[in-house]
C-alpha cells in the first residue's frame, strides 16, 4: 500500500515522573479508607502504576502498594490478596479505580470491622505519595508511516510507556496514541486494530517496541 501522508502528524512526547510525599500517613485500615477517599488522583496512580514505570517486565498483575502494606505491615494476607487480585490495567480512569479501591475495603469492613482498628507496627505507616509528571515533547515527529516505524525505532521507552500506558488513563479510552493516530490520521484501520490488540502489559517496554516495530515494517511491505 502506499506510504499514506498523515491527515496530521504524529508527535513522540515522553514524560519524567517525580515522587512528593503528601503528608497523609495511615496506621490502620480505617485510616487508609478514610485518605483513599481523598487524597489526590496522582496518589492513586502512583501507588498502583509506579510498577509499571520503573521495570520493564510487566506482569498481568502487576501489585500494588496497598496489597503490599496490608499483607506486610497489617499482617492480613485475605484482604491483602483481595486487593492485589484488582487488576489495575483495565480501568479507563483513575476516579473508577479509587471507586473499585473503596468499595472492597468498605465490603471487607462489614465482615470483618475489628481489622480494621489495628495498628501497624511502629515505623510501619503506610506513606501517601503523590506522582508528578513532567510531559515535554521529544525532537521525532511523523508525518506518515515510514517516519513513524523510523521515530519510534529511536525514542525511549519513556516515550513508548507515555502513549502505549498513559494514553488509556489521559483520555479514559480503550486505545493507545500509536493505534488511535494510525486509524485516524492514516485511515488504516486494519493496522490500527492490530497495534490496539497488543497487550501492553505482557511485554517489556523493548518487547512493545518490535511488535509495532513488525507490525509497521509488513504493512508497508504489503
Amino acid at each position: 500500500m502506499p506510504d499514506i501522508t498523515a491527515k496530521n502528524p504524529f508527535v513522540f512526547y515522553s514524560r519524567l515522573h517525580l515522587r512528593e510525599l503528601t503528608g497523609i500517613r495511615a496506621s490502620t485500615l480505617a485510616d487508609l479508607l478514610a485518605y483513599i477517599r481523598v487524597v489526590p488522583g496522582s496518589s492513586i496512580y502512583h501507588h498502583t502504576h509506579h510498577f509499571l514505570q520503573r521495570h520493564q517486565y510487566l506482569s498481568p498483575e502487576p501489585p500494588n502498594d496497598f496489597a503490599y502494606w496490608v499483607s506486610e505491615s497489617l499482617g492480613e494476607d485475605g484482604l491483602g490478596e483481595k486487593l492485589a487480585s484488582i487488576d489495575t490495567t483495565k480501568f479507563q480512569s483513575i476516579r473508577d479505580l479509587r471507586d473499585r479501591i473503596v468499595l472492597l475495603l468498605e465490603e471487607e469492613r462489614k465482615k470483618k470491622p475489628s481489622i480494621f482498628e489495628k495498628t501497624t507496627p511502629e515505623g510501619e505507616d503506610f506513606y501517601f505519595i503523590k506522582s508528578v509528571s513532567v510531559v515535554f515533547q521529544t525532537p521525532y515527529v511523523a508525518g506518515n508511516l515510514s517516519e513513524f516505524r523510523d521515530a519510534l525505532s529511536k525514542v525511549t521507552i519513556s516515550s513508548i510507556y507515555f502513549h502505549m500506558f498513559e494514553a488509556r488513563l489521559r483520555l479514559e479510552r480503550q486505545t493507545n496514541d500509536f493505534s488511535f493516530w494510525i486509524g485516524e490520521s492514516l485511515g488504516d484501520k486494519e493496522l490500527a486494530s492490530k497495534v490496539a490488540r497488543l497487550d501492553p502489559y505482557t511485554h517489556t517496554l523493548e518487547g512493545l517496541r518490535s511488535k509495532i516495530l513488525n507490525l509497521t515494517d509488513r504493512r508497508l511491505k504489503s
